[in-house]
């Protein structure tokens, strides 16, 4: 068994097509191809279906998932922790965020934390979208996860291996620049023959996901056209700003605007999505200043600010 075959299999997985995993994996689909048939030889077992389009798991490869995904998590884990020894930083705390919590929640969310006990460890930040958190999580480079979640969009981050907890709320909501009258510029719902000018998440959002999901299950109908997309709320807040259409946006990110008038509700309130800010976390026992915090957290997450 080797590392490399499940990381193979793992992006794989992920692609769904042996030509894009093994461009993802930067070796030629026919040497990735042999791979992964090795460890399908070391496993015993067919993993992948390759008579579909898509290349999708047997049920022996659904059974296998969890595991090569546990196992990757903590092996990467072990080297960072082993590394942290190593270089002395053992008493790094190493976080995780989205793009718009780290600005607006973050600063906050560590306020509140000391309030309960004094910072003694270093506290380092990463950004990303939500699928590229996902993937720091998963190969163990970060201790916690700060992001948004809503119950009706699922995250790769399987609760067997993740637990969370929530620390805060949000909402998001539709904005537009405002008339001379002070009303939306673009609002919904829209028509068929006049759908509003839309400014979207990417799918690799995490709001992206959120918004897809509440969209096709919770929310009326709308007719919009996508004129611009990006993963980061912040780029969507200022193309909004800029009066190129309208977009579901995190209050925490716009708070100031909506004091001040710039931006102005595009729809009413059956439109908003509340959503969680959690903080995320692997099940498996962490270096010792990241159980300390954990445990601020917990603290916090319980009312212990005073």
């Amino acid at each position: 068994m080797e590392l490399a075959w499940l990381e193979d299999f793992l992006a794989l997985v992920e692609c769904g097509h042996f030509s894009r995993a093994a461009e993802k994996r930067h070796i030629t689909q026919p040497a990735f191809s042999r791979r992964v048939k090795t460890l399908e030889d070391w496993v015993g077992a067919p993993l992948f279906d390759r008579d579909t389009h898509r290349v999708e798991l047997t049920a022996a490869g659904e059974a296998f998932k969890p595991m090569a995904e546990e196992v990757t998590r903590r092996i990467y884990l072990g080297r960072e922790q082993t590394r942290a020894a190593a270089t002395g930083s053992a008493t790094t705390v190493r976080f995780a965020s989205t793009h718009a919590l780290s600005m607006t929640f973050f600063p906050q969310f560590l306020s509140r934390i000391e309030k309960v006990e004094s910072l003694t460890s270093t506290v380092s930040l990463v950004t990303n979208n939500m699928t590229g958190c996902e993937g720091v999580m998963k190969q163990g480079e970060a201790h916690f996860l700060l992001c948004h979640r809503h119950k009706s969009a699922a995250t790769s981050l399987r609760p067997e291996a993740f637990q969370s907890l929530v620390v805060g709320e949000d909402v998001l909501m539709p904005l537009s620049i405002p008339t001379e009258d002070g009303k939306p510029r673009y609002a919904l719902p829209g028509s068929v023959t006049e759908p509003v000018p839309h400014l979207k998440y990417s799918s690799t959002s995490g709001m992206g996901r959120i918004l897809a999901a509440t969209q096709a299950l919770d929310m009326p109908p709308t007719w919009l056209a996508s004129v611009f997309a990006s993963h980061v709320a912040t780029v969507l807040a200022a193309m909004t700003r800029d009066g190129r259409g309208m977009a579901w946006l995190p209050r925490s990110l716009v708070v100031n605007d909506l004091a001040a008038g710039t931006l102005v509700r595009a729809g009413s309130e059956n439109f908003d999505v509340p959503i969680e800010i959690c903080i995320v976390r692997p099940r498996a026992r962490q270096s010792p200043a990241a159980e300390k915090f954990w445990a601020c957290v917990k603290r916090v997450a319980n009312g212990a600010e005073t």
